[in-house]
């Protein structure tokens, strides 16, 4: 198996030798992932019959699902040992998170909460290609300036996640740490489905130099900080598995007076890009490749935003990732990136899942991205976090949980006004909008989802 060492070299001399460098392995690395799942999987063998011999174009493939793909496990799969009976035996025991499954699989699931519970699994070479996209992300975000002073405080760590099941994020720490790669005194995990003041509290008495965890949390954490409840000082916040809009990252980054890294991530992938300073996701072009495309999967042309994007792994052996439908709506960038990072760059700017859809008075429907609630309520002052809830096909319930010293009464106004000129421009004035009591709430992989559709 080649070395994360050896990988991660090769790595940097594709950035250094820019894109062309960076399209040839892709394409060779494609054909060679063809090859394999072909030869490996039944399920592939059967879906790529009637394909050429030697495939470089991605577009040549069928699109894929998850919930194709899991209907199909034992026959996705490239190992006849690991089949979905065995894997589910394993996942139902939480004491066996970050255990490798048949001694060589590390596994992570998916929270189910677009309706299709996913069940991946990572071999040591694809492991092996994550950390060494990782290490990459790390040193074109971190300054060595950052670095020393993480060291200097022994990397001590606090990381917000899930702690229940086999969610990526935790299952992922839980195997570092069996593996001696993450000492459990260097490193906290704290359960994102605490009590916010128990969260603060443990905080306060830990005192990370890196603090790490869910996007929509860490938000919420910054509230905290700048209400003066939570005292900590970290040289580097790092946001996993969702975005922020450029305005809810510099809050984040002006409350902790810290670095803010974002990163890409899903079970499929985990490693798919990193933040620059400009604040594009720069995507590792070399193991992955990106289709933006619209509802018919047409390829849509960068500077427009994708209806979904398909995702093909070119690190993922066990369970092939071949044009996968992952479910986001990205803007990729047409030029070059100034910030000088020659990796290709994007925005994502929601999933697919979370489009609202509502009636018209005419007999038509009106779908609105979840991009344009965030944008509204993002723009209002006084709102730590937010959640809108599609409770039938024509009314909104929308939770808040105000700023420290919010005028409750006066930031519901400007909240409901702005949603009422937002539904009359779509032509969906009838809707109704209720003002929530209740706070926003978690799924149960520990994240706020910011735009829940109805059922």
């Amino acid at each position: 198996m080649t070395s994360t060492f050896t990988l991660a070299r090769d790595g940097r001399l594709a950035v250094r030798q820019g894109p062309a460098a960076l399209a040839d392995r892709q394409r060779e690395r494609l054909a060679a992932m063809v090859d394999f799942a072909r030869a490996r999987s039944p399920y592939y063998r059967e879906l790529y019959r009637t394909l050429p011999k030697r495939v470089e174009d991605p577009a040549l493939l069928p699109v894929t699902g998850k919930e194709t793909l899991m209907a199909r496990f034992d026959d996705w799969v490239t190992d006849p040992e690991a089949t979905l009976d065995r894997v589910r035996d394993f996942i139902a025991d939480p004491a066996r998170v970050g255990e490798p499954f048949l001694g060589k699989y590390l596994v992570s699931t998916t929270s189910g909460t677009t309706g299709h519970r996913g069940v991946f699994l990572l071999d040591d070479r694809a492991a092996a290609v994550v950390k060494a996209l990782s290490l990459r992300a790390a040193r074109r975000t971190l300054t060595p300036s950052l670095t020393a002073r993480m060291l200097v405080h022994r990397m001590r760590a606090a990381h917000v996640v899930a702690t229940s099941g086999h969610l990526a994020a935790y299952a992922v720490i839980a195997r570092s740490r069996a593996a001696g790669r993450l000492h459990a005194r260097g490193s906290r995990v704290l359960s994102v489905h605490s009590p916010l003041p128990e969260l603060v509290d443990q905080l306060n008495r830990y005192r990370p130099v890196l603090l790490s965890g869910y996007a929509t949390v860490i938000a919420l954490l910054a509230g905290e900080q700048l209400a003066g409840r939570l005292r900590i000082a970290p040289a580097v916040v790092s946001l996993v598995a969702e975005g922020l809009s450029d305005r809810e990252h510099r809050r984040v980054g002006s409350a902790f007076g810290a670095h803010v890294v974002n990163t890409y991530a899903c079970n499929e992938s985990l490693a798919l890009g990193y933040g620059c300073p400009l604040g594009w996701l720069h995507t590792h072009s070399d193991w992955l490749i990106l289709e933006p495309v619209d509802a018919d999967y047409r390829p849509v042309p960068p500077g427009q935003e994708s209806f979904t994007v398909l995702l093909t792994s070119l690190g993922r052996w066990a369970q092939p990732i071949l044009r996968y439908d992952l479910g986001d709506s990205v803007l990729w960038r047409p030029d070059p990136c100034p910030c000088g990072d020659p990796l290709p760059a994007v925005k994502v700017r929601g999933r697919v899942a979370d489009l609202l859809s509502f009636p018209r008075r005419d007999g038509g429907r009106v779908r609105i991205v979840p991009m344009a609630f965030e944008t509204l309520l993002e723009s209002l002052p006084d709102i730590d976090l937010f959640q809108i809830v599609q409770t039938t096909s024509t009314t909104l319930r929308v939770r808040i949980r105000p700023a420290a010293g919010a005028d409750q009464d006066r930031l519901w106004n400007a909240v409901r006004t702005g949603l009422a000129a937002l539904l009359t421009d779509h032509r969906t004035d009838h809707v109704k909008i209720e003002r929530a009591h209740e706070p926003p709430e978690q799924s149960p992989g520990g994240k706020y989802r910011v735009v829940i559709p109805c059922p």
